[in-house]
């Protein structure tokens, strides 16, 4: 007996083996639960798509700087121990065990992370993984951080214990008995990355909050919980915080001394601050930074954190909505002559040179 193949003979077999697949998926016979887990070849198949997803798009996603070469990576190391470790696992800290019973478990980094590149990192962080509990970077844009966080992970396979908890603020010390006295358990995790002083641990990332105004801390607070201003580390840290708690913390480290030293430097940069650059729409710093102004104060600011969110306002040139508040400094930002960024940058913080 012989079939003839006709086109509606395979019409009709493609649509019959899509209707059980639909009355088989509504059945609801296959079992989702995390618990039964993957067949092996399930999980294999996964793994090795996922695998060669990331190789293929990380070589046409991932910047050519993938990973940070300056600063100690404390803000990383934060935000990694507030929101990875549970997952993830660090040195000296095992996973939380409710955590490993998700379907994939999250990985070891200290083993996984040698089997990817500095641009496969990097991607994965960016965009997250489908199909598993890796979600994509809480903040567009900020590649920065991303940065960061891949040469964080990227050392967590040589990190001892001792190392990661001074690095994330947990060794002790870095957190003091007076902020605990204080009776916030909020003030430990701000601690753990601006320090008990408020100056940042030294980072070039982390901005100076003592002598900060205290209602821009807590407008910036609120900012970063609902998202208009961007950032995956302070937006993890500010979600959960309540407005009296906010307008605590603002408090805190407001009152602290660090910003109000007297700008001092390069003479172009003076101008810049006290005059503008008229001939290119260039306001001057100090009609919106300057004493009694709303905006935040400059002056005494670490250098290096100026000129990186200058230049992170710059962005790519993309045009923007200058009728948002929020894109003012973007506007001004790409004013400013890319070679008297870095000056600026140490007049407002007071450095000579």
């Amino acid at each position: 007996m012989t079939i003839r193949l006709t086109w509606k003979r395979a019409v009709a077999a493609l649509l019959g083996v899509v209707l059980a697949g639909l009355l088989f998926a509504w059945s609801g016979i296959f079992n989702i639960a995390a618990s039964s887990g993957h067949w092996a070849v399930t999980e294999w198949f996964l793994h090795w798509t996922m695998r060669n997803s990331v190789k293929t798009h990380s070589f046409f996603d991932s910047p050519k700087d993938p990973i940070a070469t300056d600063g100690q990576l404390v803000s990383a190391a934060g935000h990694f121990a507030a929101a990875c470790a549970s997952c993830h696992g660090a040195p000296g800290q095992r996973p939380s065990p409710v955590m490993q019973e998700a379907m994939p478990p999250a990985p070891d980094l200290a083993v996984n992370a040698r089997q990817w590149t500095d641009g496969q990192l990097f991607y994965i962080l960016r965009h997250g993984v489908k199909y598993s509990g890796m979600p994509a970077w809480g903040a567009p844009g900020r590649d920065d951080e991303i940065r960061r966080m891949v040469a964080f992970v990227r050392r967590l396979p040589e990190m001892t214990p001792a190392q990661y908890r001074t690095l994330a603020g947990e060794a002790q010390g870095a957190g003091t008995t007076d902020v605990r006295a204080l009776g916030s358990n909020v003030l430990a995790g701000c601690v753990a990355c601006h320090g008990a002083d408020g100056r940042g641990r030294g980072q070039p990332d982390i901005p100076i909050l003592g002598g900060q105004r205290p209602a821009y801390l807590e407008t910036a607070l609120a900012a970063y919980a609902d998202g208009r201003r961007g950032s995956a580390v302070m937006g993890y840290a500010a979600a959960t915080l309540t407005a009296a708690e906010r307008r605590a913390l603002a408090g805190h480290f407001a009152a602290m001394p660090g910003l109000g030293a007297a700008p001092q430097g390069d003479p172009r940069a003076r101008v810049i601050v006290e005059r503008g650059l008229p001939e290119r729409q260039l306001p001057a710093c100090a009609s919106c930074h300057g004493a009694g102004k709303p905006q935040p104060v400059l002056s005494g600011q670490r250098a290096g954190y100026i000129a990186a969110r200058l230049r992170h306002w710059k962005g790519d040139g993309k045009e923007i909505d200058v009728r948002l508040p929020q894109n003012v400094m973007p506007v001004i930002a790409r004013r400013i002559p890319e070679e008297l960024i870095d000056p600026l940058a140490r007049y407002l913080a007071g450095e000579r040179g």
